[in-house]
């Protein structure tokens, strides 16, 4: 299973915070305040979803996307093009990732940057931790990572009380009862079938139709969302945002083209 090799991706990094830890030596958790990455979520005056553009060099299904653009150029031109919040990938071994990239966006936008996402494999409370060090506002809890409502609940807990939110990841029903029996109040519908790389975002769409979101709920879709049509649709069913990552990254200016799409000209 692709998430297992995921998992044990993350052992060394959890072995060095559990060192840093047993030390003394875990960097302390950001004092200052951090964007509302929620209140973010909201579909612009046209009707469009939000747009979470997603700093990514690399993903297991494209190999290598891009390396000439770093995180502090990338967030500058997402911010230019509209972006509602910003995605950094921050997993090393298949997404060719850093913790610091968060760092570097934050400091390339100052107070005007949007808020923050951390994106990677994350189910210890070591690594929410880390988190609460960099200036991410939010942070991605996937539920077939941490298949237990119990845990997925103390995770969010303690992103929370460090002043960041949770977006909990799912992919079918099933996962959407254990997010909800978690307290979830971001949820994010991934299109993507993870052990085949298959994109079917059909599915995702008829998953909100079916189970529409509940209370206060917001929902992000994510994955083979490229064209303004893309962004449509799913507005049209009840998403609040998109996250689109890499058909902005191969792009020549990927805020260029986040411009494009929110003004109705993508695809």
């Amino acid at each position: 299973m692709l998430l297992e090799r995921f998992r044990t991706a993350k052992q060394d990094e959890l072995a060095h915070l559990r060192a840093l830890a047993a030390a003394g030596g875990l960097p302390e958790p950001r004092s200052a305040s951090r964007p509302d990455f929620r209140a973010a979520l909201r579909r612009d005056a046209s009707g469009l979803p939000a747009v979470i553009a997603e700093y990514k060099r690399a993903s297991p299904s494209r190999g290598v996307i891009r390396e000439d653009m770093d995180a502090a150029d990338a967030v500058r031109r997402y911010a230019d093009g509209g972006a509602a919040a910003l995605s950094i990938l921050t997993e090393e071994r298949y997404f060719k990732g850093a913790l610091r990239y968060l760092d570097e966006a934050a400091t390339a936008l100052g107070p005007a940057c949007p808020p923050l996402l951390r994106k990677d494999f994350l189910f210890d409370p070591m690594q929410i931790a880390a988190t609460a060090a960099t200036p991410a506002s939010a942070l991605l809890l996937i539920v077939r990572l941490t298949p237990d409502a119990g845990l997925l609940r103390e995770l969010r807990e303690q992103a929370e009380s460090f002043g960041m939110q949770a977006v909990v990841e799912i992919f079918d029903t099933e996962d959407l009862q254990l997010a909800r029996q978690s307290g979830a109040r971001i949820i994010q519908v991934n299109a993507r079938d993870l052990e085949t790389f298959a994109v079917d975002s059909n599915a995702c769409l008829e998953l909100i139709r079916r189970c529409p979101p509940e209370g206060e709920e917001r929902w992000i879709a994510a994955s083979g969302l490229s064209r303004t049509e893309h962004l449509r649709a799913a507005a049209e069913v009840g998403y609040d945002a998109v996250l689109i990552g890499t058909a902005l990254m191969e792009q020549k200016d990927p805020g260029v083209a986040l411009r494009r799409l929110l003004r109705g000209q993508g695809g």
